[in-house]
């Protein structure tokens, strides 16, 4: 059976639709008119490493048995989709016409699977004796979230790294890191069942290059925990926000192993306040698996960028998991000093931009 699945976000989240697209599900991109005029011209393009092959292999969407098909935020109708994928940086939720497209999602009560290191407030609720009212303050813009049902929200941790390449088209992607993505379940049998059923599709799913028909890197793996996405929360704190510097930004492969005794105090202090909210030691990715995956991430990550581009609004990961760690009388001081630099930068980039319109 061929869902209708709807991803809102056509850079990352045209790795994931690319993974559906080979299992011949139908797939809808919400992103700008550009490039949604772009992806239905040409479709999309996504750079996979494989193992064994000398250079990466791009697999175009129009190769694929699946249908794609690109629009904008106010041309879409979530009533007519089977499920909806969140891929957006969460401050791009708030934003016009998206922010009314949400609304319409949470009305829907269609089922929404999150890809993104921000976790959905509503997501959030879904864990036992954990407060959310504290935590708005860390979103760009919670109302957004205020209508959704949390039976119907779940979480991937978003553990894959792609990048669009500068030098090309806004529907060329690279992956840097080929993993999985890790989705909690939904709180009803029959999201559930979707989820799994697409994650047995993607599994089965090959392609031909002209070689051959071969297995693509980049599944989706459903556990029953609610805790397997918070998986990612030490490598973000441990890795992506500790690329951002008072004056610079650092590959994440530097950041975590410039001094890996340090790296591993913070991923074990991070992976102990998800022990504090209840996940088990299966849920969580041990330090000398992440260190070893980080030594291939030569870039600075994408929150590092977006603050050095001038960004006003990034994914306030290291607000939420500080607030969260208040709650569970847990403490560090690697992740204040993270705050502290991030919320200068945007101040910075705020006071930019205000002098500059």
């Amino acid at each position: 059976m061929a869902y209708n699945v709807l991803i809102l976000g056509a850079s990352y989240g045209s790795l994931f639709g690319t993974k559906l697209l080979m299992a011949g599900h139908r797939v809808s991109m919400v992103c700008t008119r550009p490039t949604a005029d772009l992806i239905n011209r040409e479709g999309t393009i996504v750079r996979f490493p494989i193992k064994g092959r000398p250079a990466p292999l791009d697999i175009a969407s129009k190769k694929l048995p699946g249908v794609l098909s690109a629009a904008t935020p106010d041309a879409v109708d979530p009533g007519t989709f089977d499920l909806i994928v969140l891929g957006m940086q969460e401050a791009q939720y708030g934003a016009s016409g998206v922010r009314e497209l949400m609304a319409r999602v949470a009305r829907s009560r269609k089922p929404c699977l999150a890809i993104m290191n921000m976790p959905p407030l509503p997501y959030l609720t879904r864990i036992p004796g954990l407060s959310t009212a504290t935590l708005e303050v860390c979103y760009a813009d919670p109302g957004v979230w205020k209508d959704f049902d949390p039976a119907l929200v779940t979480l991937a941790s978003p553990d894959p790294q792609a990048f669009r390449p500068p030098d090309q088209p806004k529907n060329v992607l690279h992956v840097g890191l080929p993993t999985n993505f890790k989705a909690a379940r939904f709180e009803g049998s029959e999201a559930t069942t979707l989820l799994r059923t697409l994650e047995s599709d993607i599994e089965a799913a090959r392609f031909d290059p002209g070689d051959g028909a071969i297995e693509v890197p980049v599944k989706l793996k459903v556990h029953d925990s609610v805790f397997v996405p918070l998986a990612k929360w030490p490598m973000l704190i441990t890795g992506n926000y500790r690329c951002i510097r008072r004056d610079e930004m650092i590959p994440i492969r530097d950041a975590v192993h410039g001094n890996v005794d340090t790296s591993r105090g913070v991923y074990d202090w991070a992976s102990k306040l998800c022990h504090s909210l209840g996940a088990d030691d299966e849920d969580l990715v041990p330090f000398e698996k992440y260190a070893k995956a980080a030594e291939g991430l030569g870039k600075p990550s994408s929150a590092a960028r977006a603050l050095f581009g001038g960004a006003e609004h990034i994914e306030r990961v290291d607000c939420l998991v500080r607030r969260i760690a208040r709650q569970q009388g847990l403490q560090s001081d690697t992740l204040d000093e993270i705050v502290t630099l991030v919320d200068e930068r945007l101040a910075r980039n705020r006071s930019a931009q205000r002098v500059g319109s």
